[in-house]
């Protein structure tokens, strides 16, 4: 057997993959794919732009950065053992790290390596390990981008430029043989400097005042600021090149004096292993569950009350969008929550597709039709609506508040709240609690810190100093507490479900911790109910109309007054319609003052009626519509009597209904027939409208059977480009790029002698645009001026006209 030739460039090493590797490659960078590329040339070069590598070092984890950075500053190509030494060092230092460093550091390489080499950041074998080049330009040091890891240029490219003379009082100083070329010059200064021995000798020497100067470059920035005058300890290290001119006023501390200084170290502390998730309580499991149980049906409640309270038509939508405001601060004192909490549920019923705005001229915002069918469904159904919905939503309630890059507010449910990142940080927050043992509750911290680890170049830093991803992550543990996604601090086992099981497993979690909902309340003599727990929704919408909510929590207490009456009998219902109710769903008697409120206002309501005279009041007791003229407060409503029982007004009807509520009296509306008008609670529901869809991060992962025709069509594009063709009549090879030219006749009888012996042919072709291109077709039919054969190059069957074939040639042996 032969030995392998190295791969010489990045299209060789993927040409040698096989197409699982080249799957997966596709898979970690799904951006390559977007459009298939031609041929694995194409995809290497695809693979080494530079918005394609910036955005697979992001994707990065720390240890594997690292690595990549070490790859960095060594030399280009570089040895296995030479890349191990710069993350160990050659421990020689004085017991910075930890013993088992070591050691780690040499377990978890192999596996960074491999996710380089994985992504094609990384290739060649271990003894020639070369990194992509537009990585190497991105992580190496330079005066306007310093390397992260605080190492500065080499000795030769410090001292490019740099005169004869210059050197060789350099190596002078530094006690080296004198010589007049330069590359021997920067040959010897490299090799002190790489020499621990006589690098010793030579630092054992300098004043403690310039050790104290390398000790602050040592780490990095390497780069300091002179004077044209140094100080004596700055001027011996100049003079002896270990501080090298950058400009007149700038010098720098070269790399190979910097990493015999750190014995050998690429990194102040390299990170081989991920932060452990630290627990701060252990608790039950059971309790967990039935916290964020209660948790989810306070979600859910809240979620209705709020599109209650939108019911009619909710705020106006500001013209630049999104919510003002004040009307968020009216919203969260109707719940009873802080404003940025009453943010969170305004955008998870948008998320959920429960909210939107009508379209109107007036435009405002509404319940959907989606939210008349939400409310059908169970409470655990429900909740895993929600749930779902703010997993995979992109909009971030937590930034509401805040300003956008150009100093603008951003409001609830306004533009810019969407952050690509936010579901898959989501995500991660959660398999990261949901790693730990039932009914553990995590150290936010060390969550933030494992987040960091696994993706330091992710998030834009914010303006308190902490990461988008950082923030997101405490956003999503305190919203994860008020969906009822966690309990107590630890993840619910219906949330473990819907990660895992799906929908359906986690509502039947859910289910039995739900409180059943009851069909009666307790009547009280004070005018109040209460309803022990959450009522059947019939039962809760009728009391609802009939009395105001007091006050919320396990109990709920609802206060009877003559508006809340009047309210109900607005809406079509009797006295005896309300007294039957309210018999049927008591389970304590009806108290007499509440019977008699009903009878009272009932005996009132409709003695007056509206009309539209604009509008009019007209009543049976002329006593009355006398008590009305001579009341003051009827002034603004410009009353006169046109006859004993009738009284016309100026205003419309509306504003007269409300006018003679607010005086005491209880009128009702009538039609042009004279009928009662009865005033339901208005519905008002935008027209249909489907969920905001997120933004994504970046191109979707393609599924096996994209990544399996993808792979397919690479390795036939590749194999049309690459072989090897020849002319007919055993002419010299073609050079590439070049169409075949033959006759039609020689054409024709080519691809028919192909067609008939089953071989494969190299043809030029011209499209109906007037594009050429290269194919290798395997011939299978040809008739009617059109030959059928196997594309090599699309992977595919094709019939093409003769008369667009340029030309046609045998491939060579």
């Amino acid at each position: 057997m032969g030995t392998t030739t190295p791969p010489r460039t990045l299209a060789e090493a993927l040409r040698a993959r096989d197409d699982e590797s080249l799957a997966g490659l596709l898979r970690a960078r799904p951006d390559l794919l977007s459009p298939v590329p031609g041929d694995i040339t194409q995809l290497a070069t695809r693979a080494g732009t530079r918005a394609s590598v910036v955005r697979a070092l992001e994707h990065l984890d720390r240890f594997a950065l690292q690595t990549a950075e070490a790859l960095a500053v060594a030399p280009d190509p570089a040895p296995y053992g030479t890349l191990l030494g710069l993350l160990t060092g050659d421990g020689q230092d004085d017991g910075e790290q930890l013993e088992d460093a070591g050691a780690a550091i040499t377990e978890a390489l192999p596996g960074a390596l491999g996710t380089l080499r994985e992504q094609a950041l990384v290739w060649g074998d271990d003894d020639r390990l070369r990194l992509v080049r537009t990585a190497r330009e991105l992580l190496s040091p330079s005066p306007q981008h310093p390397s992260p890891t605080g190492l500065g240029p080499t000795v030769a490219e410090a001292t490019a430029g740099m005169s004869p003379g210059r050197l060789q009082e350099i190596l002078t100083a530094a006690g080296l043989p004198a010589t007049h070329d330069p590359v021997s010059a920067v040959t010897a200064l490299t090799a002190l400097f790489t020499d621990r021995t006589r690098m010793g000798e030579l630092l054992d020497t300098a004043p403690m005042e310039a050790l104290a100067v390398l000790d602050r470059l040592v780490w990095g920035p390497p780069y300091g600021e002179v004077t044209p005058n140094p100080t004596p300890p700055v001027k011996w290290l100049r003079d002896r090149g270990l501080l090298l001119p950058v400009s007149t006023r700038t010098v720098v501390l070269p790399r190979e004096a910097a990493l015999h200084l750190r014995a050998g170290r690429a990194h102040r502390v390299p990170e081989p292993r991920p932060p452990v998730v630290a627990a701060v309580a252990e608790r039950d499991p059971q309790a967990v569950d039935s916290a964020a149980a209660g948790q989810a049906f306070l979600a859910v409640s809240t979620v209705e009350e709020l599109l209650k309270l939108w019911n009619g038509g909710g705020p106006v939508v500001l013209r630049a969008g999104g919510l003002s405001v004040r009307e968020l601060r009216k919203t969260a004192t109707a719940l009873d929550v802080q404003e940025p909490v009453a943010a969170f549920w305004v955008e998870l019923a948008y998320a959920a597709g429960l909210l939107a705005s009508d379209g109107e001229a007036d435009e405002r915002y509404a319940p959907t039709p989606a939210y008349d069918e939400w409310l059908e469904r169970s409470a655990q159904e429900r909740w895993v609506a929600l749930a779902t919905a703010w997993l995979t939503a992109t909009r971030t309630s937590g930034l509401v508040g805040g300003q956008d890059a150009k100093g603008r507010a951003l409001s609830a449910l306004g533009p810019d709240l969407d952050r690509s990142a936010a579901p898959e940080v989501r995500h991660r927050v959660l398999a990261l609690l949901g790693a730990l043992p039932a009914g553990t509750a995590p150290d936010p911290e060390t969550v933030l810190a494992r987040l960091r680890w696994e993706r330091p170049l992710r998030g834009t830093a914010a303006g308190d100093g902490m990461d988008l991803r950082s923030r997101i992550a405490l956003w999503t543990l305190n919203e994860s507490e008020l969906l009822g996604i966690t309990g107590r601090g630890a993840l619910a086992s219906q949330t473990r479900a819907l990660l895992t099981g799906g929908p359906a497993e986690a509502a039947g979690l859910l289910a039995p911790l739900l409180p059943e909902p009851l069909d009666h309340v307790l009547l009280q003599a004070d005018l109040t109910a209460v309803a022990p727990g959450p009522l059947e929704r019939p039962l809760a919408e009728m009391l609802g109309a009939l009395a105001d909510i007091e006050s919320k929590g396990g109990a709920t207490v609802y206060r009877f007054t003559p508006g809340s009456v009047r309210r109900a009998l607005d809406a079509g219902q009797t006295a005896a319609d309300l007294h039957a109710f309210l018999a049927t769903h008591s389970r304590t008697p009806v108290p007499q003052p509440l019977s008699y409120l009903i009878d009272d206002v009932a005996r009132r309501h409709g003695h007056l009626r509206i009309g539209a005279a604009s509008s009019y009041v007209r009543c049976d007791d002329e006593a009355v519509l006398g008590e009305i003229l001579a009341d003051k407060r009827s002034a603004a409503l410009r009353l006169r009597r046109i006859a004993p029982t009738v009284l016309a007004a100026l205003a419309d009807p509306a504003s007269l209904l409300d006018g003679l509520r607010e005086m005491g009296y209880a009128p009702a509306a009538e039609s042009a027939d004279g009928d009662v008008l009865i005033t339901r609670a208005g519905a008002h529901r935008t027209p249909p409208r489907s969920a905001p869809a997120p933004v994504p991060e970046g191109p979707p992962v393609p599924d096996t059977t994209l990544l399996g025709a993808a792979v397919r069509a690479i390795r036939a594009g590749d194999n049309a480009a690459t072989v090897v063709k020849a002319q007919p009549d055993a002419g010299p090879a073609v050079p590439p790029g070049t169409l075949p030219r033959t006759t039609p006749a020689e054409t024709l009888v080519t691809v028919q002698a192909a067609a008939m012996t089953g071989s494969t042919v190299w043809i030029g072709y011209v499209n109906a645009e007037g594009a050429a291109s290269q194919r290798v077709i395997a011939p299978v039919r040809v008739e009617g001026g059109f030959v059928t054969a196997y594309d090599h190059t699309a992977d595919e069957v094709r019939t093409y006209p003769l008369h667009r074939i340029t030309g046609v040639a045998e491939l060579a042996e």
